[in-house]
């Protein structure tokens, strides 16, 4: 995947997202959202779906930084983080690759910004 990075876990959904809670809010991020598509589809759509949850992460200073050099930047915030089941006793645990996201701004001077907030995000992940 050329947008995240990812990583096999071999825990169970819920061990895996209690962790990443954690090592987030090690790295400065909290969640700010979170979607459980596995539900969603069976309460929208009516069709069963593996456990699959979107974490919506901000780190306050990195975003604060960000908005403050670009306030449309709002519009990619906050970094996703996404779990979901491999249905063979192992989940993915996968982030946006920041500097991938940023891109689309064409602006080369929020570079750094992103691969600090890609560094953090990498090493939340690592820490599972």
């Amino acid at each position: 995947m050329k947008y995240g990075y990812s990583k096999i876990i071999q825990l169970g959904m819920e061990k895996t997202e209690e962790k990443v809670r954690r090592t987030l809010q090690s790295k400065g991020f909290g969640v700010l959202t979170e979607i459980d598509v596995k539900k969603t589809l069976k309460t929208k759509l009516d069709v069963d779906f593996r456990p699959y949850k979107i974490l919506g992460a901000c780190n306050p200073n990195i975003a604060h930084q960000a908005l403050s050099e670009e306030p449309g930047i709002g519009l990619l915030l906050p970094c996703n983080i996404v779990i979901w089941d491999n249905e063979d006793g192992t989940v993915t645990l996968s982030a946006i690759d920041a500097r991938q996201m940023l891109s689309v701004t064409g602006r080369n001077d929020m570079e750094p910004l992103s691969n600090q907030v890609n560094q953090l995000l990498t090493e939340a992940i690592d820490a599972v």
